[in-house]
């Protein structure tokens, strides 16, 4: 398979390439040439696979026999061995018809171990196979530092350099980050929020002249195409569990960066019988304002209960714009140049593309709390903030009872003590029993101002590999 930019200006490359280059160097993103589509019949006949299974079977055409097969499912099982859940991605019920999928049964509690745990592993085969060595810079709102340095920490060929904004992330991301030891790990707090750190991830792939002779950046954000590709497998094994191909399902999805809910229009697209996405979305609503309303207008970043949803712009959006105009490279150069300066609304043709695949809803904080305190009071489930957007996003997005919903929860309750108690638990909700001493062991990170070359000058510093 070959990967192409949505701004048409770079070279096709295969999965490898794709994996270890994250942004094109035209400023796009990589995204297939084509999908695999497949018949209700070949869906069904994965229906009683486990998870590792059914994700060989998804994932194994996006890599289009740069890692053979065999090596392939190797990765794929240790990928998902430290999951604490024996299903991996369980689904619990709040209603008829109504479930949440757990995806935060992984080693930091939140969805984005599912992708990360693998790339670090694909990331490492690769390397070794190439006798390689890479650089890996990201921002993170939270959860995606986490999950890149626990899936990345063990690989010999890697630095790595996480982006976090100064004290706007939980004490438990925070904690989950920059406890882990290594020689390799290099966390880093810059005195801005998300959309500063990761405006310079975006710098430094532009220009890579910091680094090293011979040294490359390697992106862990969702912009790196194996991200998403892992994150599609979830959307089929929840679909199977309440019924597809069978049956129609719907999902509602926390959405920040776009990414998580990006893999369940590419599943739909794939051919799972997926009725509705619904966006949901925190005070940030760039999104929810751009669905209903053909607005695509930046605002000042709030601070809210839902820190790692804390984002002004929506980088995989990108991908979802570019099939809206039809794959044209060109348009969406422009496009995309005009968003980062001005409000820009889409001709008709695309903006009802983008109506006819998401319903969006936008849930402020106290919306938050009380859905929080609504479902611990009707259910003894608890949530944590994000997943309590997509939930009341679901039920207030949702065209029918029949349909099975299911949001995506994407992140554990005790990484956001402070969400649950304003919704009257009464106490910070207990860490599993394997991040029982986080709280006892020892910090490091750097705080840097909001300067590039600050950031160019620790990480030029600090490569060891």
């Amino acid at each position: 398979m070959k990967y192409i930019s949505t701004r048409g200006k770079a070279p096709a490359l295969n999965f490898e390439d794709v994996l270890l280059t994250g942004l094109a160097p035209d400023g796009g993103l990589y995204v297939p040439e084509s999908l695999p589509k497949y018949s209700k019949a070949q869906i069904a006949s994965w229906a009683s696979l486990s998870y590792t299974d059914l994700a060989f079977q998804i994932i194994q055409p996006f890599v289009g026999g740069c890692i053979p097969d065999d090596d392939l499912k190797a990765i794929i099982d240790d990928t998902y061995v430290d999951f604490r859940h024996p299903a991996i991605a369980p689904l619990v019920q709040l209603d008829r018809n109504e479930w949440v999928l757990e995806l935060f049964q992984g080693p930091t509690l939140a969805f984005k171990d599912f992708a990360l745990q693998m790339l670090g592993r694909l990331l490492d085969y690769v390397l070794e196979r190439r006798q390689q060595k890479v650089v890996i810079m990201g921002a993170t709102s939270g959860d995606t530092g986490s999950a890149a340095i626990q899936g990345c920490k063990r690989c010999s060929n890697i630095d790595i350099f996480i982006l976090h904004p100064y004290q706007r992330v939980s004490e438990v991301q925070r904690r989950q980050m920059t406890t882990v030891v290594g020689e390799n790990i290099h966390n880093i707090a810059v005195r801005g929020h998300f959309d500063h750190c990761q405006a310079m991830v975006k710098a430094s792939f532009a220009d890579q002249s910091f680094l090293p002779e011979g040294r490359q950046l390697v992106a862990v954000n969702s912009i790196n195409w194996a991200r998403i590709m892992a994150q599609i497998v979830y959307y089929f094994y929840a679909a199977y569990a309440v019924g597809a191909p069978e049956r129609s399902v719907s999902f509602s999805v926390p959405t920040g960066n776009f990414g998580d809910i990006y893999a369940g229009y590419l599943a739909k697209c794939m051919g799972l019988p997926i009725e509705q996405l619904v966006v949901a979305t925190n005070q940030n609503d760039i999104l929810h304002r751009f669905i209903s309303g053909n607005k695509f207008e930046k605002h000042e970043l709030q601070h809210t209960l839902s820190p790692s949803m804390d984002i002004v712009v929506s980088s995989n959006f990108e991908r979802m714009l570019f099939d809206c105009y039809d794959r044209d490279g060109a348009a969406i150069d422009d496009l995309m140049t005009r968003m980062n300066t001005e409000t820009v609304s889409i001709p008709d043709a695309a903006f009802a593309k983008v109506r006819g695949l998401f319903d969006s809803y936008g849930v402020n904080d106290e919306e938050t709390v009380a859905m929080i305190a609504s479902v611990y009071e009707n259910n003894e489930y608890l949530l944590d903030p994000h997943s309590a957007i997509g939930v009341k996003a679901a039920r207030e997005c949702r065209r029918d009872t029949a349909t099975p919903m299911i949001t995506l929860a994407t992140a554990h309750p005790a990484k956001f003590p402070e969400a649950v108690m304003k919704a009257g638990y009464p106490t910070a909700p207990a860490l599993p029993h394997h991040m029982s001493d986080l709280f006892d062991l020892d910090e490091r990170y750097e705080v840097v101002d909001n300067k590039l070359e600050d950031v160019h000058a620790m990480i030029a510093a600090n490569i060891r590999a």
